[in-house]
């Protein structure tokens, strides 16, 4: 599980170990440092292993006693070829992130790469910069800071290091940081146009601009291709649309201790072994019915394919027993091609409502399906009617006929649009725009309006549950087709059931089924796509691949 820390968090963990005297900047500037040479001498050898860089020396840091001295690093052959003749430009704000690049670039200078560093700020880091200057690095002041200058530096260079701003920064990047960052992120398009190299960007700790705990983006970012963070993840590298400036993160080891960081659960990301945990693999007292039952109301005569798809997404997640319901030109091709799914009513663990249903009413038949099966999600039926309250997956249509709060075990599945359409339902003024922007912040006004656990579906799919919120980076971009959606319903209503009664006596832990749904979607579309295009069928195809993979560990 990769837990994210937010800038509050951070701070407060850092805090006794800074009382201590450990020397928290000196670690993340060598983890920085080596960092970079590692990725400059695994690029130069366009795949080759990089190497191991240990440095010696002592810096003055976080306040404690020391002369900001730089002693020449031991380094190995491999890693002396790795820095020499790199050239390095530091873009330097104020403060500690300022220092940890300030005292990096110290240590790349001192290995024997060209580094030049343009203080953005007034006032910086001065051990940090004293180090620097010590290790014959080019400063260039603010007060000689010329923004086409640094254009054309950070062009020529072959890293850049991006320290402009720490973690307690909110809000765009203010002068003359953001019209710096502004200035190159034209350069890097123009750059990018032209088929011109561009430097290996490095972000330090977060990429300046971004929203350190809520993702969002309110300005000009330099995206990163590797981003190194310091202690734990900050919850912008997790969290949408800021996720995706973050390239490859790597957690630097700074001496962070678990007991002092986050109380209770934030921002989450599953990995292999949490998503193993939430499958339910039969054992051999198993038979159909406690495998998990799915009911699937999906699909109209016009949009017949989203009932074919959201089954095939149930089928091959493993579902004991599918039921699809509808009329007969849906399920006449749902049995076409599923001759496994059982076409009449009957009781069920998880319902998939939603998927193919237009939200304008014009199928009376599937909507009054829809209302029915949302009594028993929402219990506002007697169980005896109902057959008692079960989990559901609501989606596209079934959005629209919401009449009353949902119980968490409801998972909403919107796209950005659909979300747009379900707020400004609730009386909200938002567009797609505004979801896009800010989608962790409009998923949690969803579930706490509707009460239902929330799955918003994007590059980044964002889950969130009471108190929770998980993201999920599993996908190609091939995944953004026609259907894909559909798919995900099914596997998640596959899930749901198989842990129907784990999920009744927790409800809490339908969030954390939602994003391993979320996981087995987008690996099965890595594994279908294979690097090309794909389709939702093969998407829901590869499905049991990704969970037999999963399962044996």
């Amino acid at each position: 599980m990769i837990e994210a820390w937010t800038a509050d968090e951070i701070r407060a963990a850092e805090k006794p170990l800074l009382d201590a005297g450990t020397p928290l900047m000196d670690r993340a500037a060598r983890a920085l440092a080596r960092t970079v040479l590692a990725d400059v001498a695994r690029r130069r050898s366009a795949g080759g292993a990089p190497p191991r860089v240990r440095f010696a020396g002592s810096l003055a840091s976080d306040g404690l006693s020391g002369t900001g001295r730089v002693r020449p690093a031991r380094r190995s052959r491999a890693v002396g070829r790795a820095a020499q003749g790199v050239r390095v430009v530091l873009l330097v704000g104020p403060g500690n992130n300022g220092g940890d690049t300030l005292f990096a670039g110290a240590h790349l200078a001192t290995a024997g790469a060209r580094v030049t560093a343009f203080l953005v700020a007034g006032t910086v880091h001065g051990p940090g910069l004293a180090a620097l200057e010590a290790a014959g690095a080019e400063v260039i002041a603010r007060s000689e800071l010329r923004v086409p200058a640094v254009v054309e530096h950070v062009s020529a260079a072959d890293v850049v290091l991006d320290g402009l701003v720490g973690i307690g920064a909110r809000g765009a990047l203010r002068p003359p940081s953001g019209g710096i960052v502004r200035a190159l992120v034209e350069a890097r398009a123009a750059a990018e146009v032209a088929g011109s190299p561009w430097p290996w960007v490095v972000a330090v700790d977060t990429p300046s601009g971004i929203g350190v705990d809520d993702g969002s983006v309110p300005g000009p970012v330099l995206a990163a291709d590797r981003t190194v963070t310091f202690g734990a993840y900050k919850p912008g590298l997790l969290l949408p649309p800021a996720a995706h400036l973050a390239g490859a993160v790597e957690v630097a080891d700074v001496g962070l201790r678990r007991e002092h960081g986050p109380q209770v659960a934030g921002t989450l990301r599953l990995q292999d072994g949490e998503v193993s945990a939430v499958l339910r693999a039969p054992g051999v007292r198993d038979h159909k019915y406690t495998r998990g039952v799915v009911g699937v109301v999906a699909g109209t005569d016009k949009y017949p394919g989203a009932g074919v798809l959201a089954t095939a997404g149930a089928v091959r997640a493993g579902a004991g027993m599918v039921r699809a319901l509808g009329p007969a030109g849906v399920t006449d091709r749902i049995l076409d091609r599923h001759p496994e799914v059982v076409t009449a009513g009957g009781r069920v663990q998880s319902w998939v409502l939603g998927p193919g249903i237009p939200s304008d009413g014009s199928d009376a038949g599937q909507d009054r399906r829809v209302y029915g099966a949302l009594a028993a999600v929402t219990g506002v039926l007697d169980a005896e009617v109902t057959g008692g309250v079960v989990p559901a997956v609501i989606d596209a249509g079934a959005m629209a006929m919401l009449e009353h709060r949902l119980p968490e075990i409801a998972v909403l599945t919107p796209h950005a649009g659909e979300l747009a359409d379900l707020m400004r339902g609730l009386g909200h003024e938002v567009g797609r725009a505004d979801i896009e922007a800010e989608p962790v912040r409009w998923a949690r006004a969803a579930q706490r309006a509707t009460g239902a656990t929330v799955l918003l579906k994007g590059a980044v799919t964002v889950v969130v549950g009471s108190g929770v919120t998980f993201t999920q980076a599993d996908a190609p971009a091939w995944l953004a087709t026609a259907g894909a959606g559909d798919v995900l319903s099914g596997i998640l209503g596959a899930l749901l059931a198989a842990r129907a009664g784990d999920v009744l006596a927790d409800p809490a832990l339908t969030s954390r089924i939602a994003a391993a749904a979320a996981v087995l979607h987008g690996r099965a579309a890595t594994l279908a796509s294979a690097g090309g295009p794909t389709t939702a069928s093969a998407v829901a195809d590869a499905v049991p691949r990704v969970m037999a993979g999963l399962l044996a560990g």
